[in-house]
């Protein structure tokens, strides 16, 4: 770890709270960390980074053949979503990147709710249950469908909730969460098993056709998102060339 020597006190205080919170993350979890790495004075033209800590973890799956991918399988699945929605955008990459705003709390962490909801997701992967996993990170929901469409070549429509704004239920980054398909008739039954685990499931939409539909008809292409994914890093280079 290169800890460097920051010129402001409260990096270290923010350091501080990072590795308790990994600590209580681990232990509550039973999660084994292997290796880590935290630089605080590293910098790009003269901004520095943010003082995180990376940690790095392993875990072994008993039967490989069980495993599945974040890609979509196959028209027609039903789309579900597990874990807790409200739309939380403090701190998020919508926040910053579409408002230019790097503001308010992050989401809060509910170390029994993450346990609960991966051991969930676990069981129905190990069960032969979903076709595709995704957890839902950095960029929120419509970000993770967006993964999955491009890694299986598939599109997919979506619902939009009533009780949520769009942009906080697409964008927004709440923890414990996860994307899994199956097929619709084992869908309703996931549903139930959720209800009774007392884990939040909801279905969301179903993969289909070549773009992504929200409710409404907003509509962008596979194409279009390939394009834009693949070819980033190719116009950076060629800007800074």
């Amino acid at each position: 770890m290169n800890f460097g020597n920051p010129q402001r006190p409260e990096i270290m205080g923010q350091f501080v709270g990072c590795i308790e919170g990994i600590r209580e993350a681990c232990l509550a979890l039973d999660y084994p960390v292997v290796s880590g790495n935290v630089s605080l004075y590293n910098e790009t033209n003269g901004k520095g980074i943010l003082p995180t800590p990376a940690i790095g973890g392993v875990g072994v799956v008993d039967d490989v053949e069980k495993a599945v991918t974040i890609a979509f399988k196959r028209d027609g699945d039903a789309i579900v979503l597990i874990g807790a929605t409200r739309g939380h955008l403090g701190c998020s990459l919508y926040l910053r990147e579409i408002l230019g705003r790097e503001d308010g709390a992050p989401p809060p962490v509910d170390l029994a709710a993450e346990h609960a909801n991966g051991d969930f997701v676990r069981s129905q992967i190990t069960g032969g249950a979903v076709s595709a996993c995704h957890d839902i990170s950095d960029g929120g929901l419509l970000i993770a469908v967006a993964e999955m469409a491009l890694a299986g070549r598939i599109g997919a429509s979506l619902a939009l909730p009533h009780d949520l704004p769009a942009h906080g239920f697409c964008f927004g980054e709440d923890q414990s969460r996860y994307l899994v398909t199956l097929a619709k008739p084992e869908a309703e039954r996931l549903l139930a098993v959720a209800k009774n685990a007392g884990v939040p499931a909801q279905i969301i939409g179903r993969t289909e056709g070549n773009a992504l539909t929200l409710a409404g008809g907003n509509t962008i292409s596979l194409s279009e998102l390939t394009a834009a994914h693949e070819g980033f890093l190719p116009r950076l280079m060629g800007a800074q060339a």
